[in-house]
């Protein structure tokens, strides 16, 4: 006979009586009742296997409990017996109605990263007259996208915030929804610094260098980037002609292959770190060229005017995702509901399990979070091999985001946009910043990005630290010994969020992307994946959760009859409120060789040169 064997009390002294074949007796109903939430968690044990009593006393001198998923069992407040007890309101173990559809939203993307793919695959599916349920992990909609409201700062994005031209699927759902945005500020000047030395430049254009030949490696190697991404399909990178060369190489390996100068690979070193949140030795290439060229290129990514850092939305970002859950109405979105079971054994439904205790039927399942977080839910049947393996090998990003405040916007008085590329060891933790203002000029603010390496080191500092070290870091690269004293500082660390796991996006690794990039979006049976990684148009980005969400959502509309394949894919029409312009290049940017290109230019000028002198000198030795 199998049974569940978990005999959890208080302590010893609350057993009436028990004995090993009859089970236990229960000090009171509630403590029985609170017990038997958890049962569908654990794992049956032989009726021979049974050995004794589990006691809260035991657990805390063990820190574990047989014959039960740890995991899900926890000391709880009020009984000291388990998290499964039943919230207020739910008093029912199963949902007694069965929906169509299911979104579990471990997060709600984000990023820069995105917000509202869950949400938007309900909103998709709500109007096309499916009834859907949206399970939040967190206590929040949201995910990635986080705005703290605070007196002392009116309101700061904590999280994703950034949206710009070609981001049309995010402009199109913010209008929708009444959201403005506007441009941040990029007048005046931006702040190159290296090593003691103060470079100032056009804060709408990339930074240069006073040394002729750091400056052609800048340019050439923005340039190769895009002249590389463009055969790269943005649904298919596995596709490329030199997908498999590429997947095989490191952003590292790239960088030392075409650099010749220190500074310009130090530079984009830095560079690509803050705009992946990962070291360029953890990156495959041919990732990093795909996510440039979905973004529309290094220029449209990296840039404020005309750029992914255009504008933000009036009011924080986190407002979409709350409006959104406000239209799909009541009962619709349930927070504090980390899913840990999904099983699709039955051919009429899908069996849905919470770690609150409550069960659901559904139809169909659609996953919007990264593949990471989809560890944490128990599949049966088990993921398909590739699936499984595809979610183990794509790790989020590591990233802190910094506010730092101050009672004057001293950088605009002195000429600087508050745009600065700080280049430097540990003294340096923030590479990237922007003016964080508000529109009004109000709650003057630098917006700062802590990312990978620098990001992992500093976690080991205090938030005081950490504001005193990017503090000391800004006063010395901007001149502005106002920098040093803020009046006010907001951090958010990515990396502690147990359901995001860190910011902004997946990444993978050499080698990986060509062998299981396949699996990324592949539904299996009624299980469908949403979510920004999955996206083909700024990935990483809250439009490619938007994307991401209402694809998977039409994916399910087709698997119900009710649209046909050729409308799963649907191009977004552009923007007329902020219409992307084209990036023109300059003479010289065109023009300008690459350092290698020029070197070898004059070697062969060199020694045609003397080719030329030696046969007129000596021509006999040239005509013999």
């Amino acid at each position: 006979m199998i049974r569940h064997e978990v005999r959890l009390v208080h302590s010893k002294s609350d057993l009436i009586g028990q004995t090993p074949s009859a089970g236990v007796m229960w000090k009171s109903e509630e403590m029985f009742s609170a017990v038997q939430n958890i049962q569908k968690f654990l794992l049956p044990v032989p009726e021979k296997s049974r050995c004794g009593i589990a006691t809260t006393e035991g657990m805390k001198k063990q820190n574990a409990v047989p014959y039960c998923c740890g995991a899900m069992l926890k000391v709880a407040a009020q009984y000291k017996v388990s998290p499964a007890s039943p919230r207020p309101g739910f008093k029912k173990k199963m949902f007694s109605e069965l929906v169509d559809a299911v979104i579990i939203t471990k997060i709600l993307i984000p990023s820069p990263t995105t917000t509202t793919n869950g949400l938007c695959a309900a909103k998709w599916l709500k109007e096309s007259g499916v009834s859907v349920l949206v399970l939040e992990a967190m206590d929040r909609v949201g995910g990635r996208t986080f705005t703290k409201r605070d007196p002392k700062v009116n309101y700061v994005d904590l999280g994703g915030a950034y949206v710009g031209p070609t981001q049309d699927y995010i402009l199109r759902l913010s209008k929708e929804l009444g959201v403005e945005n506007y441009k941040i500020n990029h007048e005046l000047k931006g702040v190159y610094y290296r090593k003691g030395r103060r470079l100032f430049h056009d804060a709408t254009v990339f930074p240069y260098e006073i040394n002729p030949f750091v400056n052609m490696e800048l340019n050439h190697i923005l340039r190769l980037i895009d002249k590389m991404g463009e055969e790269i399909p943005a649904d298919a990178p596995w596709d490329a002609p030199h997908a498999e060369e590429w997947d095989l190489l490191t952003v590292k390996d790239f960088l030392k292959k075409h650099c010749w100068t220190k500074r310009a690979s130090e530079f984009y070193k830095n560079l690509c770190t803050t705009l992946i949140t990962s070291e360029e030795y953890e990156t495959s290439l041919l990732m990093f060229l795909w996510y440039a060229k979905q973004c529309g290129g290094m220029k449209r990514m990296i840039n404020t005017i005309n750029g992914g850092q255009e504008r933000k939305f009036d009011g924080g970002s986190q407002q979409i995702s709350e409006k959104l859950a406000e239209k799909l109405g009541d009962g619709i979105v349930l927070t504090n509901c980390p899913v840990v079971g999904v099983n699709q054994e039955s051919k009429d439904f899908i069996l849905v399990k919470t770690l609150p205790g409550k069960e659901y039927k559904t139809k169909y399942v659609i996953l919007a979070c990264p593949p990471a977080i989809q560890q944490k839910i128990h599949f049966t049947p088990q993921l398909p091999p590739m699936r499984n393996q595809l979610n183990q090998r794509m790790p989020m990003g590591s990233v802190t985001k910094v506010h730092l405040y101050y009672s004057t916007p001293f950088w605009r008085e002195k000429g600087l946009s508050g745009t600065h590329f700080i280049l430097g060891g540990e003294e340096h933790p923030m590479f990237y910043s922007l003016d964080d203002s508000k529109p009004d000029g109000s709650f003057p603010a630098i917006i700062g990005f802590v990312a990978a390496d620098k990001c992992r080191k500093t976690c080991r500092m205090t938030p005081e630290e950490r504001k005193h070290a990017i503090a000391r870091s800004l006063a010395t690269a901007t001149g502005c010994p106002e920098a040093i004293k803020p009046i006010h500082y907001e951090e958010k660390n990515w990396m502690e969020e147990q359901y995001v796991g860190g910011c902004y996006t997946a990444m993978l690794p050499p080698g990986f992307l060509t062998r299981y990039g396949r699996a990324l979006r592949t539904p299996i049976d009624r299980l469908y994946f949403a979510g920004t990684e999955t996206s083909t148009k700024w990935s990483g980005y809250m439009n490619g959760a938007v994307e991401a969400g209402e694809r998977a959502a039409r994916e399910v509309l087709c698997r119900m009859e009710k649209i046909t394949p050729d409308k799963i894919w649907i191009e977004e029409p552009e923007s007329q409120d902020v219409p992307p312009l084209p990036f023109e290049d300059t003479f010289r940017e065109k023009y300008t060789p690459s350092v290698g290109s020029f070197l070898k230019f004059v070697a062969f000028t060199i020694i045609f040169g003397a080719a030329t002198i030696a046969s007129q000198k000596y021509p006999y030795y040239f005509l013999n």
